[in-house]
């Protein structure tokens, strides 16, 4: 039995992976990419639906400082941006999976 008057001891590394994944919004905006490689803002905004412009910027960001996703600019277009996943964004496939293999069996 855990004594509940210490912490938990857990990996910092575990932990971490939680902070950016349990994040609301992160990992939709990682299945998405996951799901079409390439997208524009405005086609996170019609796929997640829920999520506020600014949060969804946040989010993007926060995603890009952690090397998860790449913010793509192109040249001669100022207003042409579009995100993918990095090679760690990439690894993150089979953890994506395994939640989706976890919500199917468990998730009425």
């Amino acid at each position: 039995m855990i004594d509940t008057t210490e912490k938990l001891a857990l990996c910092p590394k575990f932990e971490e992976t939680f902070v950016i994944l349990g994040k609301k919004w992160n990992g939709l905006i990682v299945e998405l990419l996951l799901k079409e490689n390439v997208l524009r803002f405005k086609d996170f905004v019609a796929g997640i639906g829920k999520c506020s412009d600014r949060v969804l910027v946040e989010r993007l960001r926060e995603l890009e400082s952690e090397g998860i996703v790449t913010r793509n600019t192109h040249p001669g277009s100022v207003s042409k941006v579009d995100y993918s996943l990095t090679d760690k964004g990439l690894a993150l496939k089979p953890v994506m999976e395994a939640v989706h293999n976890w919500g199917d069996e468990w998730i009425d």
